[in-house]
């Protein structure tokens, strides 16, 4: 056999099938039909190794592609740089790890440092071992528990799903990290609890599981800004003022994973920009170079660094090192993603398709009982399905499987929640690149109201 293989698109298909093992999907189904081979994009649209057209409503499957495929300016800037130094360990500096760094800080207010890594899951777990030393250093090894919320998901590691409050992701991998955890979800469609001053009294669950656990046990507290694959969850009205509150109170650190939610998908830079808080570590990956190099950054503010500076003992340093956080290409993309950002004012239109694409919901929900509840910020929406709007009970996974399926035909590729929550796999997910048109999300919902309609009558 000679290498590489060649282009016919037959024994591209065999090659998956016979050697890649794919993430988040099971394989027995190959044997019988092929595997989906992606090979090009461009704008809003990707086209697979059949030569067929899709318009992608999830930016790359997992919520990176924020700026859409096929751009040229970061790849060749990443060839440039890879050309003149393609890595170098990060004990030491890079020109465009610097300059990144302060592009980066410059759009979070009150924050000050960042350390590259090159996964959410890693960033998210430099930020618990962060925390973790700093109870051993400051405060006797006592202060080292870190809460999660039920729903929320934090990555792939087993302490980041010790971390992970969708059972259906952690199962079969424990035992589990102790020292994690969780406090109650802040889903008012889901609660008993619901109506006025719901906000509050779903933080005030936190701060019952800190009394309960004892203050002086819990370093941080870890929240996504907006819940993503447990379902689209929008912190209710006062939720936030009282959890940064709480942190507060009882010298909690509070880590805000912006993995999904950062560089724009919200409307604002940071997911939690929207809410006026203001956190002491913000860990990012997915959007921060929209998926064309690997790179995640945990940001901290000085206060935390600080914490690190002690030459009085040999072990006081942050004692981590992430290989390939030492890459040139993350943050070499990061730059021009973000400038690209900036110059096409994406936030804005992030901000603006998010309002056409509630609204095109809202539309839908009138004609599909189906539609139990919508909810979401920027371009970043859900809507959960349910047989009966008054029991609320959740559609089966096998119709959600059969609503994206037919979206798939229609050239659209939709998202939903996916082995994440027992028995609430029931919630669509829409997350177009922050480059999406009005006609681009006409042409997304208008292919969920023909599915929906097929699948559900």
């Amino acid at each position: 056999m000679t290498y590489p293989l060649s282009n016919d698109p037959s024994a591209i298909v065999e090659a998956d099938r016979a050697h890649v093992w794919h993430h988040l999907i099971q394989h027995k189904p190959f044997e019988t039909i092929d595997p989906r081979v992606m090979v090009e994009g461009k704008g809003m649209r990707v086209w697979d190794i059949r030569g067929k057209e899709h318009i992608d409503a999830v930016s790359g499957a997992v919520w990176t592609v924020n700026v859409g495929y096929g751009r040229k300016r970061i790849a060749d800037a990443v060839a440039a740089q890879l050309t003149k130094l393609c890595f170098f360990a990060s004990a030491s500096g890079t020109i465009p790890g610097a300059q990144f760094a302060q592009m980066l800080v410059d759009k979070m207010p009150g924050l000050s440092r960042v350390y590259y890594t090159s996964s959410g899951s890693e960033a998210n777990e430099k930020a618990f071992k962060m925390v973790r030393q700093i109870a051993h250093k400051h405060h006797g090894g006592r202060k080292h528990k870190i809460l999660f919320r039920d729903r929320d998901y934090h990555g792939t590691t087993i302490a980041n799903l010790s971390a992970g409050g969708q059972q259906e992701r952690n199962a079969m991998y424990g035992p589990f990290a102790p020292g994690f955890v969780q406090v109650p979800h802040c889903l008012e469609y889901r609660s008993d609890d619901g109506g006025e001053g719901y906000g509050q009294r779903a933080a005030d669950a936190i701060e019952a599981v800190i009394l309960r656990e004892g203050p002086d046990t819990v370093g941080a507290l870890c929240l996504e800004p907006i819940t993503a694959g447990g379902g689209i969850i929008v912190p209710p009205k006062g939720y936030w003022e009282r959890v940064q509150e709480i942190c507060r109170k009882y010298d909690i650190l509070l880590h805000i994973d912006e993995v999904v939610c950062g560089l724009g998908r919200t409307g604002t830079w940071f997911g939690y920009q929207q809410f006026g808080v203001k956190p002491d570590i913000v860990t990012m990956a997915k959007g921060v170079a929209s998926g064309y190099a690997a790179i995640s950054c945990c940001v901290t503010t000085e206060a935390v660094f600080e914490q690190f500076k002690d030459d009085t003992d040999h072990l006081g340093y942050f004692r981590d090192i992430s290989t390939f956080g030492g890459c040139t290409a993350g943050p070499t993309a990061a730059i021009e993603n973000m400038a690209i950002i900036e110059e096409e004012d994406l936030l804005a239109n992030s901000a603006a398709m998010g309002v056409r694409l509630m609204d095109n919901l809202k539309d839908l929900s009138q004609r599909h009982p189906a539609i139990g509840d919508i909810r979401g910020m920027g371009l970043f929406a859900g809507a959960e399905l349910v047989t009966d709007r008054a029991t609320k009970e959740p559609v089966s996974e096998k119709q959600i499987a059969a609503i994206l399926t037919d979206c798939m035909a229609q050239g659209v590729i939709m998202g939903a929640t996916n082995r994440s929550v027992p028995g609430f796999n029931n919630t669509l997910l829409f997350a177009p690149p922050l480059i999406a048109t009005a006609d681009d999300i006409d042409q997304i919902t208008g292919a969920v109201d023909t599915a929906l309609t097929r699948v559900l009558g």
